[in-house]
């Protein structure tokens, strides 16, 4: 599995609709396309939203960003991330 934040920002419409049962539903799409969520916060600052997830692979991460912001209103920008001290290892690998 690899990580993925995903931060999002939102919409007129997606304050709107801002609801625990959207979060569950949310959460729902992301395990319908084999990811796991390992924390969600509410954030102040250019992006509303930050979730980090373990999905299979790219793929899937795109699928579910693009699902989520189909869904909730909310853009969303998905990006890979590794910990740092895989980081440090592929540096110096390289």
């Amino acid at each position: 599995m690899a990580t993925f934040f995903m931060f999002g920002t939102y919409s007129a419409d997606a304050l709107a609709g801002i609801s625990a049962a959207r979060t569950k539903q949310a959460t729902a799409i992301i395990s319908d396309n084999g990811g796991q969520v390992q924390s969600m916060y509410a954030t102040l600052g250019d992006q509303d939203l930050v979730l980090i997830v373990d999905f299979p692979d790219t793929q899937r991460a795109m699928k579910a960003s693009i699902a989520l912001s189909r869904i909730t209103d909310i853009a969303f920008t998905t990006v890979p991330a590794i910990a740092v001290d895989e980081f440090d290892k592929l540096i110096q690998a390289g």
